[in-house]
């Protein structure tokens, strides 16, 4: 948890603040018993109502006092705590955004969101009670023990002795109840990861008539989470009963004593009512203490939470000396592997083409047999393993990311969609486009007749995920994405599969004529769809099994063959 203090250094002046509010406030406390014990023994016990009215106007003056330096404190304790909290959800949501897919894959989407949320909320109310109380306990506990002292060094032996007893019931409660605040927080990502996949998949989770399974899922996720919750506050809910239980006890300890020195003549009536004000503020801040004590591990484990995210780094880095991009939109694969971490058998072996600008590649292949993996590698979602992907002829490795991925206009094969106007969602692709390029790569992507149809047009709303447009209209505003911002690369990942044929053949007509002079590469399911491709790689088991036109693979190239087959009928293929 140090580590991620640093982000408290803006924060310096704010928590000086709170540290010299504290400070006055638990004087205003250490001196109020004082001044109440003058009142009684030198006012009331005599009859001095002058010497009442002047030190109860003292002790109103004090009180107020206080609880403006209190009010001051937690103001600014929530103004750092919440300006740290601020500054680090952006560190992490800006170091997160560079992870490349592989990061992603390792952490789980999920789980990050529990972190920068969650998990940083966590930290940031402990800092809140820390600024606060981490101060003020051990000023009022220290500070007690010397006034009480002061008052009367025997009675004080009553709260010595009570000390150790405190400190081991805080101890006890504490042991059972830390391990499972650390559970809390991983059963919380699994409920996050349920709750994810309910709703991004309610879909498919109703075509198939699995909601009530659905709910089954999120329900044991959701009591496993609440059975450790109920634990671990069952066991919390001792500490309070025990605390008071012992400060009762405390307090009729210290006025049965109390009361024999004052019979004796050692003590004063005010001194004691004084004493059992310092004892209760001795107490009271153990127990603070203990509050704080078994909330930091809590925070602690949220905090490593964090850190390991922080301290992960991401495995695709620009090189320290780039290289600019060369001209031209030329892709060419370099005898490139590719395993993703862990496997035991890489994905791509040995992949070997060139793309070059104003032709059409096609990739084909089975399922599983590594199409969209080697596209991923074009803009560096992935790295390979050995071997090189060129583009202008520069190794991607040797550019920026961001100077790569301004040549290319990538349309993955799932269409994501972002909340918004179908206007922004195109000008996504480019940030200045204006009203007639977005119009013209609609019409290029054959979604202009749907938009026109919608009420507002280019204006209409998009709602978070694009769940309110079919799957093939969410395609074809992910390809006028790609259109509006005409790059050098365009790459289709299977980005046509929604499409009826009609559409699709209109839009591969209407994509000719604007990408004609950039390099185009297309994954394609569907032979109909890249049978006048230039150049169609086929790929098996993530080798490539075949390379060539359309005829000449028909010709040639038996898993081509196969595929043709199972897919147009005799007449189609003749």
């Amino acid at each position: 948890m140090r580590k991620l203090l640093v982000y408290l250094k803006p924060f310096r002046g704010f928590v000086a603040l709170v540290l010299l509010f504290v400070f006055l406030q638990s004087l205003s406390e250490l001196y109020l018993p004082t001044l109440m014990a003058d009142l009684v023994n030198n006012g009331v016990q005599v009859g001095d109502t002058p010497y009442i009215l002047k030190m109860g106007g003292w002790m109103l003056l004090v009180a107020a006092l206080g609880a403006i330096c209190m009010i001051l404190g937690s103001y600014y304790s929530a103004m750092a705590a919440s300006g740290f909290g601020r500054d680090l959800r952006s560190k992490l949501f800006t170091h997160v955004s560079s992870f490349s897919q592989q990061e992603f894959d390792q952490v789980g989407t999920a789980s990050l969101i529990t972190r920068t949320t969650n998990d940083i909320t966590q930290v940031q109310q402990v800092l809140i009670m820390i600024m606060r109380m981490m101060i003020a306990a051990p000023m009022m506990a220290i500070g007690g023990i010397i006034m009480a002292l002061w008052k009367d060094t025997t009675l004080a032996l009553v709260i010595i002795g009570v000390m150790p007893i405190l400190a081991l019931a805080i101890f006890l409660i504490a042991r059972k109840g830390v391990p499972l605040f650390k559970a809390i927080q991983i059963k919380l990502d699994k409920v996050n990861l349920v709750q994810r996949e309910g709703l991004t998949g309610i879909r498919v989770i109703r075509a198939f008539n699995r909601t009530e399974h659905e709910q089954r899922r999120f329900e044991e996720a959701n009591f496993d989470l609440t059975d450790t919750a109920v634990k671990v506050n069952r066991i919390m809910a001792l500490m309070m009963p025990t605390m008071m239980l012992i400060l009762n006890f405390s307090t009729v300890a210290i006025l049965w004593f109390g009361g024999i020195r004052i019979d004796h003549g050692h003590m004063q009536v005010g001194d004691l009512m004084a004493f059992i004000q310092y004892a209760m503020m001795i107490l009271f801040s153990l127990i603070m203490l203990s509050m704080i004590f078994v909330m930091l591990p809590r925070a602690a484990a949220s905090a490593a939470r964090i850190q390991e995210v922080l301290e992960l780094s991401g495995s695709i880095h620009d090189a320290e000396r780039p290289v600019e991009p060369g001209q031209g939109g030329t892709v060419e694969f370099r005898d490139v592997t590719f395993r993703y971490p862990g496997a035991e058998e890489p994905a791509l072996r040995s992949i070997s083409f060139e793309a070059n600008p104003g032709e059409v590649t096609a990739i084909i292949g089975g399922t599983g047999s590594g199409k969209s993996t080697l596209i991923s590698l074009i803009p560096r979602f992935y790295d390979v393993e050995s071997g090189q992907v060129l583009v202008g002829g520069v190794d991607v490795r040797e550019m920026t990311q961001a100077s790569l991925r301004a040549k290319i206009g990538f349309v993955p094969q799932k269409a994501v969609l972002f909340s918004g106007t179908i206007a922004d969602n195109i000008r996504y692709g480019k940030e200045d486009a204006s009203d007639e390029e977005i119009r013209h790569a609609a019409a290029t992507a054959q979604a202009l007749d749907f938009i026109m149809e919608m009420e507002d047009g280019f204006e209409a709303r998009i709602s978070q995920g694009g769940t309110n447009v079919s799957g093939g209209q969410k395609q074809r505003l992910s390809i006028a994405r790609a259109l509006v911002c005409k790059p050098e690369i365009y790459v289709f990942d299977d980005s046509f599969s929604a499409l009826d044929y009609k559409t699709d053949a209109k839009l591969r007509q209407a994509l000719k004529a604007e990408t004609g002079d950039a390099t185009v590469i297309i994954v394609a399911q569907r032979v109909s769809s890249i049978r006048d491709a230039d150049r169609i790689v086929v790929l098996e088991g993530g080798s490539v099994a075949g390379m060539g036109t359309h005829e000449e693979l028909l010709q040639h190239n038996a898993v081509y063959q196969e595929i043709v087959a199972s897919q147009l009928s005799e007449e189609e293929i003749a």
